[in-house]
């Protein structure tokens, strides 16, 4: 069998490679270059740099350097890490930039329209721009004053049109810019000009759409994490709404504790009288007031046990595990208002779990007998407090006992007077 013979090779011979696979070195001060060039010839009108960035993106490689031309666009040249201008070359920077601009947000306006027909034109530069900005945001350090004050401005401008999502903010949670302050002048800058332009409602969205508002504290240096100190600030540029939306968020951790605690100490059987101590002393530290109090108190408490899918047997289930903590939920009715929060904790509940809808008087029924509503809070209920969810079902469900309750004030009126006569008042 004959065997293959191998063919001959030149020795030193080369693989060819195509065109396409050719990679041309990166080059960006060479794209600078260019785009300086064409930009410098506009004579700094925006139209003309408008016109200009449009046709020269079928010239340059935008999708390889679109980085580098919004450093032109915003800075005037190359940013290096710190924030300044890289001086290589002959022309290393351009006047036609954001930084150059005036402070004045009809100018600042006009340039926000630069960046929106650049990215209307070629929508793979929506991408890279933010990444742009997180990257700028890191060395607003190495920026002037009125720098700083003008990215500032066309941030909120950017936010405001979608440009770059809320959450570019967050690279300002640096310790080289919090410690001196430049992180929180940057922000409050930031929402000053966006409350301007889109109102105080769009600002408060916009913070919750970026988790903003959870970390605004964290903006602050370390010596001045004071809830004085914030509400001082926000007021005096008249963001009081931030303080709000701040506290609100404090409020919803706070309750969240709260009820951590409050699970805790029942999963871990402490004596009611315990669990009642603890919770006071947590809502008096954290504000939170005891209508408040009692609903998170019913929601943990209905959340404990997992509940039969019968109809039938579900009540007698409910009444059994609420005897166990009715001596928690007394200590936590002692304002009509907090009792009157607990009928309608109970109305929603029933109506949110269809098993529960028949057990509502029967429950109420409970909580009189043990002293934790009282008949003029199911009186107001029954009257004008009701939710309207299942309002008709409820109140009809009610009918008897309060017809009951009526006949035994009546009748304990009627008693009283008698008592009067005979001892002669």
């Amino acid at each position: 069998m004959s065997q293959k013979t191998e063919r001959p090779v030149l020795s030193g011979q080369r693989i060819k490679t195509r065109k396409r696979d050719e990679r041309e070195k990166y080059d960006p001060t060479g794209f600078r270059d260019a785009v300086i060039a064409g930009l410098e010839k506009t004579g700094g009108d925006l139209e003309q740099i408008s016109k200009y960035l449009h046709n020269a993106g079928n010239k340059l490689d935008y999708r390889r350097y679109g980085e580098v031309l919004f450093d032109i666009l915003i800075a005037g040249g190359l940013l290096v890490p710190g924030g300044s201008i890289s001086q290589d070359g002959e022309n290393p920077c351009t006047q036609c930039c954001i930084f150059n601009a005036s402070e004045d947000m009809e100018s600042l306006r006009n340039q926000e329209q630069v960046f929106i027909n650049l990215m209307r034109r070629h929508k793979y530069l929506e991408k890279m721009f933010e990444e742009e900005m997180r990257k700028v945001l890191v060395f607003i350090k190495g920026f002037t004053p009125s720098e700083r004050v003008k990215l500032a401005r066309m941030t909120a401008l950017w936010i405001g049109n979608g440009s770059v999502p809320p959450t570019v903010l967050s690279v300002l949670i640096n310790e080289h810019l919090i410690k001196d302050g430049i992180a929180l002048d940057f922000l409050i800058e930031v929402f000053v000009t966006f409350k301007q332009e889109k109102g105080m409602s769009s600002l408060t969205q916009a913070l919750k759409k970026g988790s903003i508002e959870k970390r605004l504290m964290e903006f602050f240096p370390l010596n001045k994490r004071t809830e004085e100190y914030f509400k001082s600030v926000f007021i005096s540029k008249d963001l009081t709404d931030i303080v709000k939306l701040h506290e609100a968020r404090a409020s919803q951790e706070a309750k969240r504790d709260l009820q951590q605690l409050l699970n805790d100490a029942i999963n871990d059987n402490k004596s009611a009288t315990e669990i009642i101590e603890d919770v006071k002393e947590a809502a008096l530290k954290s504000n939170i007031s005891e209508h408040e109090v009692i609903g998170l108190i019913w929601t943990t408490v209905m959340s404990l046990v997992e509940w039969n899918k019968k109809e039938e047997l579900v009540a007698d289930q409910a009444l059994k595990h609420l005897k166990q903590h009715t001596q928690l939920l007394q200590a936590f009715t002692t304002t009509d208002r907090a009792e009157l929060a607990l009928i309608l904790r109970v109305q929603e509940f029933c109506y949110d779990n269809m098993n529960f809808m028949k057990v509502f008087s029967k429950i109420i029924l409970l909580f009189y007998k043990a002293e934790v509503v009282s008949e003029h809070s199911i009186f107001k209920w029954y009257k004008e407090a009701h939710s309207p969810k299942g309002k008709m079902h409820f109140l009809e469900q009610m009918k008897k006992f309060i017809e009951w309750l009526q006949n035994a004030e009546e009748e304990s009126e009627s008693e009283d007077q008698g008592d009067k006569v005979a001892s002669g008042e």
